[in-house]
């Protein structure tokens, strides 16, 4: 976000205070966490008026937050789907909703999607469906912000090693390594680039859709997969 004394800033939301404190302070000073759980609209509506009494607009949003719930197929409880979709679905729309006032014309979106998007993993039919939501919205947005030439974009990821998917709570370090073994295989025999990312290899191309590097591009869904969607 971007201020009237041309001060730069970052908010970032979370529901973990803590995990959120910690990454502000490896921003910086300019970082400013928000406790926020989209799932829940007053909760976006306290980061919008964050960025309001602050006199800030918004230059890009990355609307990250999403989880994922393993659900089987004819065992699922309404409070699997009501959790997948209030976060990754309608918690990404209204985020949307919500800050749109506040993005600049000439601004950016970028969504962040899954390869699973479009595939269809086993015991994950709630996850794939709400990411291909998402993607479906950034060809919606794409549309119906391009007269205020905000470009609104998908980054896929493949697999990614992250804390969230290692560090399960309640997992030994020896089931964690165990884990991190049965992914790597995973993606040894699923994409072409023979390995998981690191987080690092997500981000970059978000700042790539997010910059002026990008400003002829929208509407389109980025594959950072190793190629896993492709072949």
């Amino acid at each position: 976000a971007s201020g009237g004394a041309a001060r730069r800033r970052v908010y970032i939301s979370g529901r973990r205070e803590a995990m959120l404190q910690s990454a502000g302070a490896e921003l910086g000073s300019r970082a400013v966490p928000v406790v926020s759980d989209v799932a829940r609209l007053p909760d976006i509506e306290k980061l919008r008026d964050a960025v309001s009494a602050r006199g800030d607009q918004i230059d890009v949003l990355v609307a990250n937050a999403g989880v994922s719930i393993r659900n089987d197929l004819g065992r699922t409880e309404e409070e699997e789907y009501d959790r997948i979709f209030d976060v990754n679905v309608k918690g990404l729309y209204f985020t949307v909703e919500l800050l749109l006032p506040m993005i600049v014309d000439g601004g950016a979106i970028v969504l962040i999607s899954s390869v699973v998007a479009n595939r269809g993993r086993p015991n994950l039919s709630l996850y794939n469906a709400s990411k291909a939501a998402v993607r479906s919205f950034a060809r919606s947005f794409a549309k119906d912000l391009g007269s205020r030439t905000i470009r609104v974009n998908a980054v896929s990821p493949g697999v990614t090693r992250t804390d969230i998917l290692l560090n399960r709570p309640g997992l030994t370090p020896e089931q964690i390594a165990e884990v991190g073994a049965e992914i790597e295989n995973y993606c040894r025999q699923a994409a072409p680039l023979g390995r998981s990312a690191d987080a690092d290899e997500i981000a970059e191309p978000i700042l790539f859709l997010a910059s002026s590097q990008a400003s002829y591009i929208t509407g389109v869904e980025l594959g950072v997969d190793g190629g896993m969607g492709q072949v």
